[in-house]
């Protein structure tokens, strides 16, 4: 028999909004994979840690996360080679994934190679948007609302033309992009309602008006309602 890969959602930072079935897993798989940066161990390994017992076997997929993503699909394809010979020999493979495995998630990577070679389950995590939101005391939606979500790494039309039709929106991956989101915002008269929440449930978490933000950081998103 194969092992069993997990995607497993572990939040977006704070340790304890695991799910009880994400940290049973975490204990019980023998292999833990997660995505790093090039050095160190990364924010997914970070946020499970006092989850981990001793004596896993672990792999780092380190990435450069440059802009361009020119280095994701050879990573992924070592990453997908390696546990793949781990599933082969029967050993369960827990991938943790921040946020929820299958909302943006680096998980998508791994299950579109070895979803049809291996059995898979995924674990569904709080994604930022509902820990945000929680955060900062800011519904997403109410009756009817039409909720859009939008990273910010789309077009400049693209945003704009998926904010006009929405009643309420989130506005992911901001960082560099910042000055491409407040000119839209701004066209449509929307900064004023624009809530900027960074690292929510982190150590490090922020919440303040758009109209006071001077930069952001990657983990940071724009919670707006029309």
């Amino acid at each position: 028999m194969t092992g069993t890969l997990y995607g497993i959602g572990i939040g977006p930072g704070d340790a304890e909004l695991l799910t009880l079935k994400a940290v049973r897993l975490i204990r019980a798989c023998p292999v833990l994979a997660w995505p790093a940066p090039l050095e160190g161990d990364g924010l997914a390994r970070t946020i499970a840690a006092p989850h981990v017992p001793a004596g896993k076997i672990e792999i780092a997929i380190r990435l450069s996360f440059r802009p361009e993503r020119d280095d994701t699909d050879s990573v992924y394809d070592n990453a997908a080679a390696t546990i793949a010979g781990h599933l082969a020999a029967g050993r369960d493979v827990a991938v943790l994934c921040e946020g929820d495995p299958l909302f943006f998630g680096s998980f998508i990577y791994l299950l579109t190679r070895l979803k049809d070679r291996f059995p898979v389950e995924v674990v569904p995590g709080i994604a930022s948007p509902m820990a945000a939101a929680a955060a900062a005391l800011h519904p997403l939606s109410t009756l009817e609302d039409a909720v859009a979500i939008v990273p910010a790494t789309r077009p400049e039309a693209e945003i704009e033309r998926l904010l006009a039709a929405a009643d309420s929106a989130v506005i992911m991956k901001i960082g560099r992009h910042l000055p491409k989101v407040r000119r839209v915002l701004d066209r449509l008269d929307l900064t004023a309602k624009a809530l900027v929440v960074e690292r929510a449930t982190q150590d490090r978490q922020r919440i303040l008006p758009l109209a006071e933000l001077a930069e952001a950081p990657y983990f940071s998103l724009i919670l707006v309602h029309s």
